[in-house]
């Protein structure tokens, strides 16, 4: 692996996490500059960085002025999300390679920036959509390709994750968002997996997108139990639970869920249907017909299984990998090994500017879906080449 200076914009809890448990291990990766809005937050990082006997990088508070004089050869974008894209196309416009966090977009013209952005200066782009890279996500894109789970007819997922205590931060932009908007903000967790394995832009695609919301009373009721004074009277727009379901080029239905404000165990909801068989997250099981009579009432056996499926047919990303600190189970390690791989051989990201754009397309979607209560019809941003575009994402 040939040596990458890198810039870590944002370091905040995820930025600086990042840092952490998927970064400092890298000999190969030299860290010249942090920028963050907050001189703590710089400090912090910076010791670390010097503890961990590296030299101490470059401080910033201005994004441009860390990309300019630093002059990384990558930059790695985990700001608050309402920052993501400015950030990311200032460097590719400056020719400097991109591993930006996740989050939904803020309008349409935004993404299609993007995607014009990139077609016009070929600057690398990865999306850090670590769920991608989870055991089970891709024990199940090994299966379906080897024709274990038969034809794909509908997938779910979600980010079910109670978020509450962000209430107690006033610095926690989600709160911001969860005053002022109504929408599946943070899709990119369940649909990413769920978007290779249908082969979304390479050979299939979305084609409308419908929301729907609850009420919201999660957030409203918890500020008033923890007398929360800044929030106290406020009305919180994001409904507490947003469904959304996706129908495919190919027939295919999605259904993705956002439940962030309630109380519950955290969960990405993960299910793959096929004629052949389940994959299911939630009570980690595989159900191959091949494996089950047709009426089988002892229906322990089904569950809590996965194991064994793992031994048989776990992706060659996690064979013989056992994750150590390395963050959310090792997913975060190993997307940035596909980035810093896909760099160093001058190959295409695994997850690309059209994966990005289309993932971060559905928070625009669902707020406009959920405003008028119809489907929106979804936006081809290949423009046509997901007909013949190969998915090679992780063969």
């Amino acid at each position: 692996m040939k040596n990458f200076k890198m810039a870590i914009i944002g370091v905040g809890g995820r930025g600086e996490g990042l840092y952490r448990v998927a970064l400092k291990m890298r000999k190969y990766v030299q860290f010249v500059a942090v920028c963050d809005t907050d001189d703590q937050r710089l400090e912090f990082i910076a010791k670390e960085m010097e503890d961990d006997g590296r030299a101490r990088p470059a401080l910033y508070h201005d994004y441009k002025a860390c990309i300019d004089e630093a002059k990384p050869d990558v930059i790695l974008v985990a700001t608050a999300w309402e920052a993501h894209l400015k950030i990311t196309t200032y460097a590719m416009e400056k020719g400097i390679a991109v591993a930006c966090e996740v989050g939904g977009a803020y309008s349409l013209e935004s993404l299609w920036e993007l995607v014009r952005c990139y077609e016009r200066t070929k600057t690398p782009i990865i999306m850090m959509e670590n769920c991608c890279y989870g055991r089970i996500e891709m024990l199940a894109l090994n299966m379906k390709r080897l024709g274990l789970l038969g034809t794909i007819v509908h997938c779910e997922g979600g980010y079910k994750h109670d978020l509450r205590s962000m209430a107690k931060n006033l610095k926690h932009y989600r709160i911001w968002e969860y005053l002022h908007r109504n929408c599946e903000n943070y899709p990119t967790h369940e649909i990413g997996p769920i978007a290779k394995l249908l082969d979304i832009n390479c050979g299939n695609r979305f084609v409308s997108l419908v929301s729907v919301g609850s009420s919201a009373h999660g957030l409203e009721e918890y500020v008033e139990k923890h007398d929360l004074e800044a929030f106290k009277g406020k009305r919180f727009c994001q409904s507490d639970v947003v469904t959304t379901v996706l129908k495919c080029a190919n027939g295919e239905t999605v259904t993705i869920a956002l439940d962030t404000t309630l109380p519950r165990y955290y969960s990405r909801g993960f299910v793959v249907h096929g004629t052949k068989g389940l994959i299911t997250e939630e009570n980690r099981s595989v159900y191959l017909e091949e494996e089950f009579p047709e009426e089988m009432w002892e229906w322990q056996e089904q569950y809590n299984n996965i194991e064994k499926y793992y031994e048989k047919y776990d992706h060659k990303r996690w064979q013989g990998y056992k994750p150590g600190k390395e963050g959310h189970g090792g997913m975060d390690y190993l997307v940035f090994n596909a980035f810093f791989e896909a760099l160093d051989a001058g190959k295409e990201m695994p997850i690309d500017v059209y994966d990005m754009a289309t993932w971060m397309a559905i928070t625009v979607l669902s707020e406009q879906s959920l405003a008028t209560g119809q489907p929106v019809a979804f936006p081809d941003f290949t423009d046509g080449k997901w007909v013949l575009r190969e998915n090679k994402f992780e063969l």
